[in-house]
């Protein structure tokens, strides 16, 4: 079976190839909400189709772009943004999942921003809402990690990275993320277990990410966009129209702070 680090290393030579840029520093996945950010963090240097990419196809949901590019930051450094994200749900396998993670790794990223737009349990956010993640639970009962490879999540994501954040804005709320395996909305009742196990945002992603960027040793700062209360909690049915809508009103604000908090990184 093909080692999955092997195919993320043939990935990152070929963007190196493509982008003229032989090392990145630091790799961002932007969810529904998100993706403006990438437009004012810096320079594009080279915009990628991320089928050329080896591993990456194009993302199966309306609104998930699906290229991959490089940013020179007014630092000088790096930034990959990664637009090709594949879900769980999609059925192609964990792997596939973290594909993306492990090749932003071996471009040489040192820091993983993981983006996303969530379904909200607390009542006093309202859509358009960005919460920091503090940790999450894993609800897939599935893991990037293949045979006896322990890896440490205690601090998962970095307290650092959450610090810095909210001197950027210091009314961040945080909160724990709960990923489901999809593609179907949470019910009321599991809204309510994740609420009584301890989750705050409920989603389809991010979590199985964080756990491949902590085993490449990157350090990790979550983000979700609350586009709607959870079911249960929301009294109107859930639609994905709606998380497109409330991404969209919110993009500009939200990528303005996401383009501030990497300044800071």
């Amino acid at each position: 079976m093909t080692n999955p680090f092997d195919v993320a290393a043939e990935a990152a030579a070929k963007i190196a190839e493509l982008s003229g840029i032989a090392n990145h520093d630091i790799a961002l996945t932007l969810g529904s909400g998100w993706a403006k950010a990438a437009d004012l963090i810096g320079e594009t240097v080279a915009t990628i189709p991320a089928t050329q990419i080896p591993g990456f196809s194009a993302p199966a949901v309306a609104g998930h772009v699906a290229s991959i590019r490089s940013i020179k930051l007014p630092n000088g450094k790096f930034a990959l943004v990664l637009g090709a994200r594949t879900h769980y749900y999609e059925g192609h396998g964990v792997r596939r999942v973290v594909h993306g993670v492990r090749t932003a790794a071996a471009t040489g990223a040192k820091t993983m921003i993981l983006t996303n737009g969530a379904g909200g349990i607390k009542e006093t956010w309202k859509p358009g809402t960005p919460v920091l993640i503090s940790d999450h639970i894993n609800l897939t009962a599935d893991s990037p990690l293949e045979g006896a490879t322990f890896i440490d999540l205690t601090d998962l994501y970095s307290k650092r990275l959450r610090d810095l954040a909210k001197t950027v804005d210091q009314s961040l709320d945080e909160g724990v993320y709960c990923q489901f395996r999809g593609p179907h909305y949470e019910t009321p009742a599991e809204v309510q277990m994740a609420k009584h196990i301890g989750g705050h945002i409920v989603g389809m992603s991010t979590a199985l990410e964080a756990i491949a960027a902590r085993q490449s040793g990157m350090e990790i700062l979550g983000l979700s966009l609350i586009t709607n209360l959870a079911a249960g909690i929301q009294k109107t049915p859930l639609s994905h129209a709606e998380v497109l809508e409330a991404g969209r009103d919110a993009e500009a604000r939200i990528s303005a702070l996401l383009a501030e908090i990497i300044t800071k990184i």
